[in-house]
């Protein structure tokens, strides 16, 4: 064989196995209608997502309003005595027309007279109570638009405007009416109250004996705090409005006649 014979018979040799080589590298090709087990696997597609719900607001719940502490110190300016010997009595949150017509007639019988603190709402509802109490020589009193307990605390503006209110409640039923006192509910009395009372021509009323009777404690009861706390000149809160007065009623008799010989009953001048 000649060299140029030779050469050529390794180059064909290197050739095929060059190719061998590259068919055992290369993967073999799955038979029609089989799978590739080399194959990448599908891409997982992701199932729908619900949509998301917003969680309902939650509701606006206002703070209640709390009633203020009472002060610990009454201010000055307030009538707390009669002046004299004798006993006033009053009576708040009426008119009422079942308990203020058998309170006026219970003072009739034994002839005394007594102020009533008005409330300006149930005046408007009222009127005519309001003439009787003052036909039968009894004072009134202010005693605010709707028995606000915190009224002293709001802005004086609105405290003056509560008063003027119910001043002219009370003078839409007896015109030309004398007004001369007014008594903050629930005695919660403030600076501003005072000042705006007397700024309308009012002087603000309190009391030196007080037997509760809005609680509701049996007559026997309310009698027996009235009789053992008076002094000479107290004025004495009772109610004649605000809810069931039968037991007040029932108490009067005995403790309007016990007052009256001990002390004497006045009417507030």
């Amino acid at each position: 064989m000649t060299p140029r014979a030779a050469f050529a018979a390794c180059t064909a040799l290197l050739m095929l196995a060059t190719a061998g080589c590259a068919d055992q590298d290369r993967p073999a090709r799955p038979a029609a209608g089989g799978t590739d087990p080399t194959a990448s696997a599908p891409a997982t597609v992701p199932p729908s997502v619900a949509p998301t719900r917003r969680p309902a607001p939650t509701p606006t719940v206002r703070p209640t309003t709390s009633r203020r502490p009472a002060p610990t110190a009454l201010p000055p300016g307030l009538r707390r005595t009669t002046g004299v010997r004798g006993v006033a009595l009053t009576f708040d949150d009426g008119p009422h027309p079942q308990w203020t017509p058998k309170v006026l007639d219970q003072l009739r019988a034994a002839g005394v007279k007594a102020t009533f603190c008005v409330v300006g709402s149930k005046v408007r509802q009222h009127p005519a109570l309001v003439v009787r109490i003052v036909r039968e020589g009894h004072q009134l009193c202010n005693h605010s638009w709707q028995h606000d307990v915190d009224l002293g605390t709001r802005p004086e503006a609105q405290i003056r405007a509560d008063l003027a209110r119910t001043n002219q409640a009370i003078r839409a039923a007896v015109p030309g009416a004398r007004i001369p006192y007014y008594r903050q509910p629930g005695g919660r009395w403030t600076p501003e109250v005072v000042a705006a009372a007397k700024g309308l021509g009012m002087q603000s009323l309190h009391w030196t004996v007080d037997p509760q009777d809005w609680a509701k404690p049996t007559a026997s009861v309310i009698s027996k705090r009235v009789t053992d706390r008076v002094r000479p000149g107290s004025i004495v809160l009772l109610h004649d409005g605000g809810g069931d007065r039968s037991a007040t009623l029932r108490a009067c008799p005995g403790l309007i006649a016990s007052i009256k010989q001990r002390y004497g009953v006045t009417r507030l001048k």
